[in-house]
């Protein structure tokens, strides 16, 4: 990631900032949001803070029922679908019935993942934590390229960590087929690919 693409935007925002602060004297009315892992901890607060502003939320969840329970006390304009990230068929069934609405997408919050997890495989023999925190994204926010494209302004934020700096992406084996397992340098490695995502979206998109 080069420096040149680490620019301050001056914001007034910082690492401490709540998500309630963030959206504080906004009016989302109107506006849609999705935030994948909008049931619990940093996501159910973001949830809570955008439909708090008048946006309408969907939650994608692959435990719906826990996201019901957790979202039951949330006010505002929130909607649950099942979909899991690490199943491209589930994540390709979500996107097609978001787009099938006709709704744009203003707001997408890659916010969902798994952390330092013993090695497991997912999808097509993707490592666990490579295939929900980045690739099950990248496929929903490619698929819902054309409801953001419908939509002026629209942002999508991809979450990462401090832990990226564990690994790079390894190209060479990024699934763990041939080295050594770790399960805090395959977190960090998701997380890097998470902030390249991110970098490569606003290149696209400029």
């Amino acid at each position: 990631m080069a420096a040149s693409d680490q620019v301050p935007i001056g914001s007034g925002f910082h690492a401490k900032s709540t998500a309630a602060e963030v959206v504080a004297g906004k009016d989302l009315a109107g506006k849609n949001a999705i935030v994948t892992g909008g049931y619990s901890g940093i996501g159910l607060e973001t949830v809570r803070a955008l439909a708090g502003a008048g946006a309408r939320v969907t939650v994608p969840a692959r435990r719906v029922d826990a996201a019901e329970e957790a979202l039951s006390d949330v006010a505002g304009d929130i909607e649950i679908a099942a979909m899991d990230l690490a199943d491209l068929r589930s994540v390709e069934k979500f996107t097609r019935e978001y787009d099938e609405t006709g709704r744009g997408l203003d707001i997408l919050i890659n916010n969902a993942g798994t952390m330092a997890c013993p090695l497991a495989r997912v999808g097509p023999g993707w490592e666990s934590q490579l295939g929900i925190n980045h690739l099950g994204h990248m496929a929903m926010s490619l698929a819902l390229a054309d409801a953001m494209q419908r939509t002026e302004g629209a942002r999508m934020v991809s979450l990462s960590s401090t832990a990226h700096v564990r690994s790079d992406v390894i190209w060479d084996d990024p699934n763990y087929d041939t080295r050594p397992y770790d399960k805090w340098e395959a977190y960090g490695q998701a997380k890097t690919a998470c902030a390249l995502f991110a970098l490569a979206v606003d290149r696209r998109g400029r």
